[in-house]
């Protein structure tokens, strides 16, 4: 599988995930719009998110976290 790259702030540089890591998911903002991320938690248990567009979201094949 191909590796995702998220930005970890803790240790502020560029990390690579494995793809089977990642999970889709959607958040709301207060003005009703719909932001598209990916999300992976860290081998110590810190989450990382990354938002991307739309068109990448979608063509991601991997499972949408409810």
């Amino acid at each position: 599988m191909a590796a995702i790259t998220f930005y970890d702030v803790k240790l502020r540089k560029k990390v690579s995930i494995d793809q089977s890591k990642v999970k889709k998911v959607t958040f709301t903002t207060k003005n009703g719009q719909l932001r598209y991320a990916l999300r992976a938690k860290t081998d110590d248990g810190r989450n990382l998110t990354k938002f991307v567009s739309k068109k990448d979201w979608e063509a991601l094949n991997v499972p949408e976290e409810k």
